[in-house]
């Protein structure tokens, strides 16, 4: 059997995501109900943390514990990554004792040496790159909240062109979203997976994408605005010019206040109130946030299964 890695959302199917998300949804019901699912027991999950982390952490442990697996945790302080080890020589000893693989870091190379030498599933936990596991979060929070049709809603998004700007355009190619992205002059979204998108967009006829420099285009009548922190891990020493950089860009109340009646607003958090969003929308009546953040754990849940359930078994 061959194994199946999720490195970034074109490792799936577009016709995969409805019953994902259906599976991811009657999890969170029978998780609300006490209901116990042992759908991956017996199943260790082996993740690589070389970034700092509290809901990937958290929402992929808490998930392999509440299918009836095991998680088991290493950080690159904590192994013999630190002290120079290859990453194809962890990925083997891996996948010798773990029937799969998340990593958060930092190069997207990494992610894919990884899953290239594992003999086990590689799941993407997040690289500078991409964060397919928070897109799809978002938009299962998007179905729910709406209760519409993924790809009958507008999206916006409003700020660094990161790797969550970058997963954002593969969902809307793989998907077929209207998606408008307000980036400042430098800080534009990857070019060719803006380009690859656009591409697959005109193939298939479905969706479409716009770059704007000014937020309150990318807002008006947006029925989805999402946001992120203006310099991600790794920036930090870019913090103070970012600022100068994104005046302009706070998804505040006059900003929200052009999109679509009933519009709700997206971040995949940790937020800087004041910053990239105004404490009143993030803790406003149209805020998504928090229920964005608890539909980690669903969704990823109905990603292991899909991932892992059916993965070989560690090879000798």
């Amino acid at each position: 059997m061959l194994k199946r890695d999720f490195l970034t959302l074109h490792d799936l199917d577009p016709i995969e995501v409805p019953p994902l998300f259906a599976r991811a949804a009657a999890l969170k019901a029978a998780r609300r109900r006490g209901v116990v699912e042992t759908t991956l027991r017996g199943r260790v999950l082996g993740m690589i943390f070389e970034k700092a982390s509290t809901r990937t952490r958290v929402s992929f442990e808490v998930g392999m514990y509440e299918l009836g697996g095991h998680a088991i945790f290493l950080s690159a302080v904590g192994s013999q990554i630190a002290r120079g080890e290859p990453i194809q020589d962890t990925a083997r000893v891996l996948g010798g004792y773990c029937h799969g693989i998340v990593i958060r870091t930092f190069g997207q190379h990494r992610a894919e040496t990884l899953a290239r030498y594992a003999p086990v599933p590689v799941i993407n936990g997040l690289t500078d790159l991409h964060h397919p596991c928070q897109v799809l979060a978002d938009l299962f929070t998007v179905a729910e909240r709406l209760g519409r049709h993924i790809a009958s809603v507008r999206y916006a998004w409003i700020g660094d062109g990161n790797n969550m700007a970058n997963s954002w355009i593969n969902a809307a190619a793989l998907l077929g979203l209207d998606l408008v992205l307000a980036c400042p002059v430098g800080f534009d979204p990857d070019a060719g997976i803006l380009a690859a998108a656009r591409a697959l967009q005109q193939k298939t006829g479905r969706g479409s994408l716009r770059l704007v420099r000014e937020p309150r285009e990318a807002a008006d009548g947006a029925d989805v605005i999402s946001t992120d922190v203006w310099a991600s891990m790794g920036q930090e020493a870019e913090a103070e010019a970012r600022k100068t950089a994104f005046a302009g860009y706070c998804v505040d109340s006059p900003l929200l206040a052009r999109a679509a009646p009933g519009a709700i607003v997206l971040h995949c958090l940790p937020a800087h109130r004041g910053e990239e969003i105004e404490a009143a929308v993030l803790d406003g009546p149209q805020s998504a946030v928090w229920q964005q953040a608890e539909n980690r754990l669903h969704v990823q849940k109905a990603v292991l299964e899909l991932i892992l359930a059916r993965s070989p078994a560690p090879a000798p």
